[in-house]
C-alpha cells in the first residue's frame, strides 16, 4: 500500500468544478492536502479527467483556484483529485489553509487556557 507524502486534513468545504469537455458540477471537499483531495459529489467524474476546481473555504473570500486538478479514482459518489497546476498566489492560499489545520487544535487550547 502507497504512503502518503503530505498529511491529509478532514474538512468540508464545497467546491465547484468544470473540464473543457464541459463536465461541471459541485460538491464538498474532504480530506484536504497541499498535493489534492477528496470530492463527494453527485456528478460522475472518470479517472484521468482534468479539472478546474474551486475550493469554498469561507464565505468573505473568494474560492481557492486549482487551474488544473487531474482526477486519480472515482467510486460512486466521490473522487480523488491531484493538484498538478495553480498559480504561485493560489499555491500560497492554499499552504496558508494547511498551515492553518495544522496549527488549529493548539490555537483553540491556547485560546481556551488564555481566556481561563
Amino acid at each position: 500500500m502507497e504512503q502518503r507524502k503530505e498529511p491529509r486534513f478532514p474538512v468540508e468545504f464545497g467546491s465547484s468544478f468544470s473540464s473543457a469537455n464541459v463536465i461541471s458540477g459541485d460538491g464538498t471537499v474532504n480530506d484536504l492536502s497541499v498535493r489534492g483531495c477528496r470530492v463527494f459529489s453527485l456528478v460522475e467524474v472518470k479517472p484521468g479527467t482534468a479539472l478546474q476546481l474551486r475550493i469554498h473555504t469561507v464565505d468573505h473570500e473568494p474560492p481557492i483556484h486549482i487551474s488544473q486538478a487531474v482526477v486519480r479514482w472515482c467510486r460512486t459518489g466521490n473522487f480523488g483529485c491531484e493538484f498538478v497546476n495553480l498559480s504561485p498566489d493560489e499555491w500560497a492560499r492554499l499552504h496558508h489553509m494547511i498551515r492553518d489545520l495544522k496549527v488549529h487544535p493548539f490555537q483553540r487550547d491556547q485560546e481556551d487556557t488564555e481566556v481561563t
